[in-house]
């Protein structure tokens, strides 16, 4: 397959595709290097563990002999790509390595809006618990089996990236307006995906209740999961609790399993039927499905909680309504008596402009809410929007809060506080830790 001695080179290996993706092939034996800014992100952490070799941006990092894995991030000219273009050396995208990479496997493909990252974890989980799999999850997550059978790996569709994959299965999560910096609307967003279902070779799975992939045609089955009559693969006898929610599968009348899942909000019951069904239609034991299930840890920055001095302090990547919204639910459901505060840092000054009244209406399902100024990506540094005009239109609040004066925080007691973002709204939180438990120390 691979070339054992051929090292690979990542630009831009800090990337959480890009972490993820270093991690599968140096798993497999295949020697792997990688460069990227000095800054430090969570993704490197695994792959320090790993001992893989991080070094800062330099030219002269490309060397012969040497295989180029770019970044999207990355245009063509990067010191670095340059460098390996006058070399003559292989220099393969991101998305189109793993187009390729793929074919040796049962693939499937997790794409959708939202959810994405927590689906194809438990994808994951469950199927490295039956059989021997490889995958690749958006947290940085990486695994690579040199026996694997599966598969599994997020694919996304931002500037239409995942058309270079032609997977066997794909779960599809949900269509919605959102990377507004390149798509100009949810039609557009529906073409793209209905590009990606004309490229699947043996199933698709997709949320019924989704206006949009009820739209979708392709030369496969589309299965659809959901909570309604009308879905091929269903959820009955729902029961949400503090510990997890419950329910029976059922695939049209034919009884599939029970199933626990240790995860809250009614999107981590959906997530669990999409990874149900492909269990379900590759024949896999349910029993097997479900003890897995039951022992999913989750994903990196999605719902991630700890306890500092009398708070809940719940670490989440949400950076879109819909995310805010399932996140907030998911936190109503777990802690039902306990006052819910939210901390939200916008992600790209153009999301948002076009998302700013629906971010207000997801955002207000706190109880009482606080903003970080904007964090704007590597692709867009400034825009025509304040983070006040968002506080002007929230009810529950709006203050917004700097990392260097994060104290109106510490008026609340025995409460969950939610820092939500996909910027570095995790400063915030650390900020807001080390007061909590500095003025906890005092107290005592």
């Amino acid at each position: 397959m691979e070339n054992q001695n051929k090292l690979y080179h990542f630009v831009g290996i800090k990337g959480s595709g890009m972490s993820s993706l270093a991690l599968v092939l140096h798993e497999q034996g295949l020697p792997v290097q990688g460069s990227d800014i000095e800054k430090y992100f969570f993704t490197q952490r695994d792959l320090e563990k790993a001992n893989i070799k991080i070094l800062p941006f330099d030219a002269e990092n490309v060397q012969p002999g040497m295989t180029i894995i770019a970044g999207n991030a990355f245009p063509d000219t990067h010191e670095e790509i340059q460098r390996a273009k006058e070399l003559g050396l292989e220099v393969v995208r991101y998305h189109d390595f793993i187009g390729d990479f793929i074919q040796n496997y049962t693939s499937i493909a997790v794409t959708g809006s939202h959810g994405k990252t927590s689906t194809t974890g438990l994808l994951s989980h469950m199927l490295t618990g039956i059989r021997p799999t490889s995958y690749l999850i958006g947290d940085g997550t990486g695994h690579g089996d040199p026996q694997a059978e599966f598969f599994a790996f997020e694919a996304c569709e931002y500037r239409r990236h995942f058309l270079a994959y032609s997977p066997d299965y794909v779960i599809m999560t949900n269509i919605d307006f959102d990377h507004p910096d390149y798509y100009t609307s949810i039609d557009d967003v529906f073409t793209a995906f209905q590009s990606m279902a004309n490229q699947v070779k043996k199933a698709i799975f997709a949320y019924g209740d989704d206006a949009y992939l009820r739209k979708l045609e392709a030369d496969v089955p589309i299965y659809y999961y959901g909570v309604s009559e009308d879905d091929d693969i269903q959820a009955r006898n729902i029961e949400r609790t503090t510990t997890g929610s419950a329910f029976d599968v059922y695939h049209k009348d034919e009884f599939v399993g029970h199933f626990t899942v240790p995860a809250f909000g009614k999107h981590n019951i959906l997530n669990a039927l999409g990874v149900i069904a492909v269990a379900y239609f590759e024949k896999l034991d349910q029993e097997e499905v479900a003890k897995e299930l039951l022992t999913f840890p989750g994903v990196k920055r999605r719902f991630s909680e700890k306890i500092v001095a009398d708070m809940t302090v719940v670490d989440d990547y949400a950076h879109h309504p819909a995310e805010i919204k399932a996140t907030i639910d998911g936190a109503r459901q777990k802690y039902p008596d306990k006052e819910i505060i939210a901390v939200f840092q916008p992600h790209t000054f153009t999301r948002t402009i076009a998302l700013m009244d629906e971010f207000a209406e997801a955002l207000d399902l706190a109880d009482k809410v606080y903003l970080c100024d904007i964090f704007g990506s590597a692709r867009e540094e400034q825009g025509d929007v304040k983070i006040e005009d968002l506080g002007n239109k929230i009810k529950k609040g709006g203050q917004v809060i700097k990392e260097d004066n994060v104290s109106p925080l510490l008026d609340f007691h025995d409460a969950v506080i939610i820092f939500m973002g996909a910027g570095d709204v995790q400063k915030f939180e650390q900020a807001y830790e080390k007061l909590l438990s500095s003025t906890t120390k005092n107290v005592l």
